[in-house]
Parts: C-alpha cells; structure tokens; sequence
C-alpha cells in the first residue's frame, strides 16, 4: 500500500514540474532544391526530379521548372528535357544508359546557379529469388524474405512491383488496390536502430500474383546516403533511435539528394498456393 502511495504522489509531482513554454518555429524554408537522380544501365529514358523542400510530413513537394541539366561522362553529352513542361521531371534520350568504368556527372543550372554531382557504377550482381508466406487468416501471400539486410561487400537496393490485376475478382479494382511496390535494402552497416524499428505494413496479394524483383547495385556512399535517410525515416520511432540531422550528399552546396548510378538485374515469378 505504502508503494502504491508513493508512486501516485511521485506521478503528480512530476505532473507539476511541468512548464508550459511557447515556442514560435521559423516558417521560411530553406532554398535548397532537392535533387532525386539515378540512373541505370537499363536501355531506356531516364527521369531526373528536382523539387522544393516541404514544411510539413506528407505535403506535395513543388517542381523545380525551367532549369538545365545535363548528364556527361568522359565520351559524351546528354541534355536532359523537361516532361511535360513545368513538372520538375527531365528526362534524358530513350537510347541512354550507364556503363561500367565510366564517371558520371550531372550538372544543373537554374536561376544563375549550378550545382554538380558526381559519381560511378558498380557491377550488378545475380541473386536468390524472394521467398513468400501465406497467412491463415486471411489466405492471402506476404513477401517473408528478400535478402540478407547485412552484406559488407555488395550493397543494394530491392525493388518489387507486385501486381495481382489479372487474377479473378481483382480485375476491376482501382490500381492503388491490385498494384504494389516495395523497397528493400542490403547495407553494409547493421544498426541498432534497424534492429529494433517500428513495424511496417504487410501487403498481401493473391495466388496467381506476378512479383518482378530487381536488384540495384549500390556504391559505398549510395550505400551510406539511404543509411542516413533510414535512420531520419523507416528506422526513426522504434526503441533505439538518432538525433535528427540532415542526410548527407554528394551534391555541391545549395542542393540535397544523391545522385547515383546502378546496375539492374531482374527476375519475375508467379504466386502459387
């Protein structure tokens, strides 16, 4: 009984140590753009986003519009065009794609600034494909494996695009509701904050699912950029977790991002019971 007491007079003294402060935070937003940029060694067109910062969480970043960029290694030369206009998308030619031994740099220009960035590509690699449960409950698959979270030599970022639009039953759907993307991650580094983070979201999907998996390689500072950026997002809120901070970059001063350059391979497979 005593205990009891104590607790209870220890709750409200605690209760009235508190002070009530106003705190009146600074609106304006830095001038930063915000560079999001990789590009592979797929044969296709490549987008390049640049956008402003956001004030709150899940606010609609605003295009950066008009600016030039170009992307250039020691041989050529690609001018990067803007589509559709005043959308912060620029995209390069449909016949680019990135080689080995090659360095990269992209370069941006707008309103009489130019920021750079620079970087290389690493080999791509084969892999185990991922393996996949089913939940009792309500009998539908969950994705249970990808890859190892921990490799100190080959890092890389997993891509699956689940689509279950064309079995039986989901064919009328909106696309948010038969259509999914998932991203995974092979690091170098094992963090506290990775090993006790918050729980995340299953998706489940039907028999009969197409799962294309892609692999993408991944420098040591692309690596060590998506670290930073787990550790300030996913990783955030869980047991154990860092102090707030930026994430680092690797482009010039007056931008934020990463500009990276990855090797893709792919494999697709079917859901069965």
């Amino acid at each position: 009984m005593r205990r009891i007491l104590f607790f209870t007079g220890l709750i409200f003294f605690l209760q009235g140590c508190v002070k009530e402060i106003s705190w009146d935070p600074k609106h304006e937003l830095p001038g930063n753009i915000i560079v999001d940029a990789i590009i592979t060694d797929e044969v296709k067109i490549h987008r390049i986003k640049l956008t402003w910062p956001v004030q709150a969480l899940n606010q609609v970043p605003q295009p950066v519009a008009g600016a030039g960029v170009l992307i250039s290694n020691e041989d050529s030369t690609w001018q990067l065009t803007e589509s559709p206009p005043n959308s912060g998308v620029y995209c390069t030619p449909a016949t680019f794609f990135t080689r080995l031994q090659k360095n990269y740099t992209l370069l941006i220009s707008f309103e009489g600034k130019v920021f750079t960035a620079k970087t290389t590509m690493t080999g791509g690699s084969v892999f185990r494909e991922l393996q996949y449960l089913r939940n009792e409950e309500n009998k539908l698959f969950y994705v249970d494996w990808v890859a190892n979270a921990f490799s100190t030599e080959k890092a890389a970022m997993w891509e699956l695009l689940i689509d279950w639009s064309m079995v039986p039953g989901y064919e009328n759907l909106d696309s948010l509701d038969n259509h999914a993307r998932m991203l995974f991650y092979t690091l170098p580094t094992l963090d506290v904050s990775e090993v006790f983070a918050p729980g995340m979201q299953s998706v489940f999907f039907p028999a009969g699912t197409i799962i294309t998996e892609r692999r993408y390689s991944l420098t040591p500072q692309h690596a060590e950029f998506i670290r930073e950026m787990l550790l300030e997002t996913n990783w955030a809120g869980g047991l154990f977790t860092v102090a707030p901070a930026n994430v680092g970059t690797n482009m010039s001063e007056g931008a934020f991002g990463f500009f990276g350059a990855c090797a893709v391979t792919e494999l697709s497979l079917i859901v069965t019971p």
